[in-house]
């Protein structure tokens, strides 16, 4: 896959779902992004499986 992907995550503050947005040119990156219901920074850790697709793993800004 490269593009973009759009991928549900879970606030790790207020636990909602959220839609982010994924580019799959780029095999691993890390960025902060706020979370669009509470404005609370989130970590995105994002990796490319084999196949192209991301794996999100998100969690509090220290």
């Amino acid at each position: 896959m490269n593009g973009l992907a759009a991928v549900n995550i879970q606030c790790p503050y207020c636990w909602e779902t959220i839609e982010i947005t994924v580019d799959c040119s780029v095999t691993s990156q890390e960025y902060v992004e706020d979370c669009e219901v509470c404005c609370q920074p989130i970590v995105m850790e994002i990796e490319l499986s084999a196949e192209g697709l991301p794996n999100v793993e998100v969690k509090r800004e220290s």
